[in-house]
């Protein structure tokens, strides 16, 4: 039997900065899932990225399939990103005012997204699915909002109800201190069940504001729509005067200039975006039909704000890296190594004791022999096995997300030799689980 050949790795630097953090910060970090509490060891501190690479902070090199949890598809410290946002910043970190790189990104977000005709950005995916919910609400003047089981759209208390990403991770239904009135409007479904969205519409259609999803989810790991699903969400909401929210925080520009709306055809009415359109930096934005978005202030009486919205040194972070993927063969190359991954993840011979799933440049391979297609089969998994298989990847040299229930992403950054590795030290941790 193969045997794992690194030596193994030591996290002195990591477990001495852990300790400290937790004199200093909640749990020792500023997000659940980094604390690395699902996978069971001390999580890793990170000191510098490049490329494909990052580096922790006792200087052990990973292949990196976290990318910062999705936004950078270029690769850490791409130099064309630096060499903008460096000029930018040396003319104001923030101004509270409007500036004309919010302008430009504006313009090439709805280059891409035909859907949206007017936008509005944030500074985070949480505060984008809050706006897109608050605006539903006011221009339907309706409260009920569905969402899918295992679909996560950020901390806002009304979406905390059977969430993935880090509720999923951590085994947390909800959220303490969330009053009940604050979620009595959210009415879940089960992802890829359409026939269960038609049961609740036929008894409560005419109160539902919106249905919100993650078009392919990341967050229960990378699951696909099936059949038409999402053409059905379409037709439903269309019936019923409701409105038909796509989250595309994490799914927007992972497969083309565009999101899951232009792979699948499907026209939404709000698009949430965030990660990729910051380039790194914190960024959120939605926007929609040009009636809808009119409702929110000043043109409307739907009220957001935000000091740091388009803030300038975001917005040219997002430039940059939107002007990247519209590089000719961009895609072709990113979604032919891709696509070269999961080929060989699925040649091996050990196969059959996992699933693999990808969408675009997201990927994951799920601990069970279900084919996973919604919270029900995601949670089939081996979370220990997953565990297992975690570390000894780590010692491999390979850094993927601490659980099992998150999407890996690839970069246009990863070459072919760091796929071949990547696939060899697979193989190599199933083998040794």
């Amino acid at each position: 039997m193969s045997t794992i050949t690194t030596s193994k790795k030591v996290f002195t630097k990591s477990e001495s900065l852990f300790k400290k953090a937790q004199e200093h910060l909640v749990g020792g970090v500023n997000s659940p899932v980094r604390a690395f509490k699902s996978v069971g060891e001390t999580p890793l501190f990170f000191d510098r990225g490049e490329g494909p690479y990052i580096f922790d902070a006792d200087n052990n090199r990973y292949i990196d399939y976290v990318g910062s949890w999705g936004p950078l598809i270029l690769g850490h410290a791409h130099p064309k990103v630096i060499q903008d946002v460096t000029k930018t910043l040396q003319k104001g970190a923030s101004f509270g005012a409007p500036c004309e790189l919010e302008i430009e990104l504006a313009e090439l977000v709805k280059k891409a997204f035909p859907s949206i005709e007017l936008v509005r950005f944030v500074s985070s995916g949480t505060e984008a699915v809050m706006g897109a919910i608050r605006v539903a609400r006011g221009y339907t003047k309706r409260n009920k909002i569905l969402k899918f089981t295992g679909c996560y759209h950020g901390h806002t208390d009304s979406m905390l109800v059977q969430g993935g990403s880090g509720i999923l991770t951590l085994g947390i239904p909800g959220s303490a201190g969330v009053p009940d009135d604050f979620v009595k409007d959210t009415i879940v479904a089960p992802y890829n069940n359409i026939e269960a969205v038609k049961n609740i519409f036929t008894q409560f259609g005419n109160e539902i504001a919106a249905i919100i999803v993650e078009p392919v989810v990341g967050n229960m790991g990378c699951v696909i729509p099936q059949d038409n699903f999402l053409q059905g969400l379409r037709d439903i909401t269309t019936q019923y005067n409701s409105l038909l929210i796509f989250d595309e925080v994490m799914t927007g520009f992972r497969s083309c200039f565009g999101g899951v709306q232009t792979d699948f055809n499907i026209t939404p009415d709000i698009t949430t975006l965030g990660k990729v359109i910051g380039g790194g930096m914190p960024v959120g934005a939605y926007g929609g039909k040009k009636e809808i978005m009119s409702m929110v202030a000043p043109l409307g009486p739907v009220y957001q704000a935000g000091t740091l919205s388009g803030n300038p040194v975001a917005m040219q972070a997002g430039i940059s890296t939107l002007t990247e993927l519209m590089q000719p063969g961009f895609y072709e190359m990113l979604l032919e190594n891709a696509q070269f991954l999961e080929s060989l993840i699925k040649g091996d011979a050990h196969h059959d004791s996992y699933t693999v799933t990808r969408y675009g440049t997201m990927l994951t391979i799920f601990f069970t022999d279900k084919k996973v297609i919604d919270f029900e089969t995601a949670i089939t998994c081996n979370t220990d096995k997953f565990a297992k298989f975690f570390w000894n990847m780590i010692e491999q040299g390979i850094y993927i997300p601490p659980s099992q229930f998150e999407s890996w992403f690839l970069s246009a950054a990863h070459t072919k030799a760091d796929i071949l590795k990547t696939s060899d030290a697979i193989r190599l941790s199933i083998y040794n689980l």
